[in-house]
């Protein structure tokens, strides 16, 4: 729109401001909006994160459901469509969205295939969809003709946006309709019926005039991952511990002895700490020892030695062609190997020579070492992102992603995510997705919520989560309703863990094997993604380094150590029960669905999940008391699980194979942790019309 130079106009004085902006004097230019006759508002499209900076997440095969805000003045009929395309390309899908209620719209799409996409909302006023529902009020024979006329004009305005037959037809039924209406003989109530006609109704909308239509002001970002970054169960190994002799240092071929046991017990994600040669330079020994022993391994995430650094294998474990081996059988058996990507330095790594740069330097001509005071990690360099070759850094580290992608490693759990430059991951995770969209990233990331949150935006497909410090029931019940259901559930995907290398909890520390059950029971049907970090879990290690510390003694990070994995204590077949469980019940397989029931006992936890379709229902009943038999009753609200009063239902236990006929909303449950820590129950409701149950 062009503009002219105003005319100037005197100036006055006044004491308080003008109530109304001053009329424009006779002469002067007025900015006009560029397209007035838009009356169709789109005020808002969910989901939606940060404005549409970052992406909303889903799985790719799975539906996104779509609302929009749309309205106009008056009482005309608006059209409102979805739209969305795949990131870079020109097609674009149109899906017309449904009216709720209170000018909310609704449509869904499902993205096909993992990647990215965007998706919008347009709208616009209906000429001939308002002309249709206006004659369905009108009632008067002239007034009807009159609006037979109109419509008339309507349908010849759809013929001139149609080609071919179908506008041919189109022009033929706005004479037709013209025609009719001028003829005194067809009363009325004919001439109505003709105008409403439905097939005329679906062929004139096919060419709406969506010259004035209303566009959301931005294309909303959308990641579509692979099944896998929905749902999964993560098992923690260290390949120098897969040997059989103590004191002998484990290879990639032991590891690939323990794929059956591991893969039997229902994991579908194998995760290795770094495989890299380990640091010699100030190697810490066992215990996290300042000095280490002649014989000392060192902690794997003190990366690099002259042996190389973060694209190579520690000689210890075996070759590449050894690693590729194992990544391919592992795939054979059902099993995908995950790497730990830290981006830190022991101060032998190839790095520190190559790019000083890259590093701290303090006065005195060492390089700062990593520390959180009052602990001091001296054998671990960071990397410093405001160096100023940043740009050669970022190239650098995209690379050892590229280079164990070329391995066959899709899975990557980042250590210490938020110690890092967030631009950083926001390009560097871009650019691999953009590159290979089946990838996942797991953000090990025990920070502050907005950090972590912060990560989880930036890309990372699944967050690592405070469940080790949620214990009681309280605590469980606010901070899994506020992961499944608060705001950061269209980005921040779970993956809890009631264990790790670093994390020793308290409660685990007395050995329980009903604790261990109880959290593992937790984790896995709370949470669609979990983990554990074994053998320890499974054979209950429990020892801490000291009094007050979550460090394990004889911790893995600085030893090898040997496990007994036929230890007749050892909670694989219980592990065994629960994964099984939930790969066999879709209602495990996602967060949004979690509900938490009302039981007047606050050592009992129970829960409801269910499948998107309702068919699949899963109850899960805790008791979160390790030592005493705890009991109360429950309100399983059973017309919300799809039972009908009156009916009755099966719960099967997953556990113990137990079933029970239950009618209606309250019922006892007494567990004691000896015998079993939690009921898993899929509700069996009664088939229609059979006596079987479903």
């Amino acid at each position: 729109m062009s503009k002219s130079k105003s005319a100037s106009k005197p100036a006055t004085k006044t004491t308080t401001p003008p109530l109304a902006p001053a009329p424009a004097s006779a002469g002067a230019a007025t900015v006009m909006p560029g397209q007035g006759q838009v009356r169709a508002v789109v005020d808002a499209v969910l989901p939606i994160v940060d404005g549409g900076h970052f992406a909303v997440k889903r799985v790719a095969g799975e539906r996104v459901d779509i609302t929009a805000h749309c309205f106009a003045d008056g009482h005309d009929v608006l059209r409102v469509l979805l739209q969305w395309r795949a990131e870079g390309a020109s097609e674009v899908h149109e899906v017309p969205m449904a009216l709720l209620n209170n000018d909310i719209w609704q449509a869904s799409f499902v993205p096909p295939v993992p990647g990215r996409y965007g998706y919008t909302v347009v709208a616009w006023v209906d000429g001939f969809a308002s002309w249709r529902h206006e004659l369905t009020r009108r009632i008067d024979d002239e007034d009807i003709r009159i609006a037979a006329r109109v419509g008339a004009l309507e349908i010849a305005a759809a013929a001139s946006r149609a080609e071919g037959a179908d506008r041919a037809e189109l022009n033929r039924l706005a004479r037709e309709l013209e025609r009719n209406a001028a003829d005194p003989a067809i009363e009325g109530i004919g001439l109505k019926a003709m105008a409403l006609d439905e097939v005329l109704e679906a062929l004139a909308s096919r060419y709406p005039d969506r010259r004035f239509e209303a566009r959301y002001p931005v294309e909303l970002p959308l990641v579509a991952d692979r099944a896998l970054a929905r749902f999964s169960s993560w098992y923690e190994l260290f390949p120098r511990s897969a040997g059989t002799e103590p004191g002998v240092h484990g290879t990639f071929r032991d590891v690939e002895a323990r794929l059956p046991a591991i893969a039997a017990m229902g994991f579908d994600v194998l995760y290795f700490p770094p495989i890299h040669p380990v640091g010699r330079i100030q190697r810490k020994g066992k215990n996290n020892a300042l000095v280490a022993e002649a014989d000392d391994v060192g902690s794997p995430w003190a990366i690099g030695s002259d042996e190389g650094g973060h694209k190579s294998i520690l000689p210890a474990l075996g070759t590449a062609d050894d690693f590729r081996h194992l990544v391919t059988a592992a795939r054979d058996a059902g099993l995908e190997v995950a790497l730990d990507i830290a981006f830190q330095c022991a101060p032998d790594h190839p790095y520190v020579k190559a790019h000083p740069g890259w590093f701290r330097w303090r006065p005195d001509g060492s390089v700062q070492y990593a520390e959180n005071p009052p602990k001091k990690y001296q054998d671990i360099y960071p990397f410093n992102f405001e160096c100023d070759d940043w740009q050669g850094l970022w190239l650098e580290l995209k690379s050892v992603f590229d280079h164990w992608i070329g391995e066959g490693v899709t899975v990557f759990r980042v250590d210490n995510p938020h110690t890092k430059a967030f631009p950083f991951w926001e390009w560097v995770i871009g650019e691999i997705k953009r590159e290979h969209p089946t990838v996942i990233f797991l953000a090990e990331a025990f920070t502050r919520p907005k950090v972590m949150h912060r990560l989880a935006k930036l890309g990372y497909s699944q967050s690592y989560t405070y469940f080790t410090w949620r214990n009681t029931k309280a605590e469980l019940i606010e901070y899994f309703t506020e992961l499944s259901q608060g705001p950061g559930h269209e980005y921040f995907r779970p993956n809890v863990w009631p264990n790790t290398p670093d994390i020793l909890h308290e409660q685990l520390q007395q050995g329980q094997a009903s604790m261990f059950r109880l959290r593992l029971v937790l984790a896995a049907t709370l949470a669609a993604n979990y983990g554990i970090y074994g053998p320890a879990y499974e054979l209950l290690e429990h020892l801490p380094r000291h009094a007050g510390s979550e460090e394990y003694l004889d911790s893995e990070k600085y030893q090898l150590r040997t496990w007994n994995h036929d230890a007749p204590y050892s909670l694989a077949p219980f592990i065994t029960r629960i994964n099984k469980a939930r790969r066999a019940n879709p209602a495990l397989h996602d967060n949004t669905s979690l509900r938490f029931l009302s039981v007047e006992n606050d050592q009992l936890l129970a829960y409801s999940k269910q499948s998107a379709d309702g068919r699949n229902v899963i109850v899960t009943v805790v008791n979160l008391d390790p030592n005493q038999a705890q009991s109360g009753w429950i309100n399983l609200a059973s017309t919300s699980i799809g039972v009908e009063p009156g009916q009755q239902f099966q719960m099967h236990d997953l556990l113990s194979d137990q079933r029970f006929q239950w009618e209606g909303d309250w019922h006892y449950v007494l567990l004691d942790p000896q015998q079993a820590p939690a009921h898993v129950f899929q509700v069996l409701r009664r088939a229609r019309d059979e006596n079987d149950f479903e």
